[in-house]
């Protein structure tokens, strides 16, 4: 394996993690900012309101888009165990 496959595959693994995780993490900070605002506004501020308004919306995103992060998941994995003969020779 030279260097530069090293870094494609890297780099392919990355994008997968980036793309896997990104729908997740951004859906869990949008509900936290709004969560925040609105206790900031009402001057309740109760931690698990919001860890169980993010748990909720956590949920709703995995069951929405779980097949399609899955499907991504299996799809990169597929691929990479198809290259090691190519990798190792």
């Amino acid at each position: 394996m030279t260097p530069d496959q090293a870094l494609t595959e890297l780099r392919l693994g990355l994008e997968t993690a980036l793309m896997i995780g990104l729908p997740l993490l951004l859906t869990v900070l949008f509900i936290g900012v709004i969560v925040g605002v609105v206790q900031a506004a009402t001057q309740v501020n109760e931690p698990t309101i919001a860890f169980v308004a993010k748990a909720i919306a956590l949920a709703f995103v995995l069951a929405a888009g779980g097949s399609w992060l899955l499907g991504r998941l299996v799809d990169f994995a597929s691929a990479l165990i198809q290259r090691i003969p190519q990798l190792v020779s």
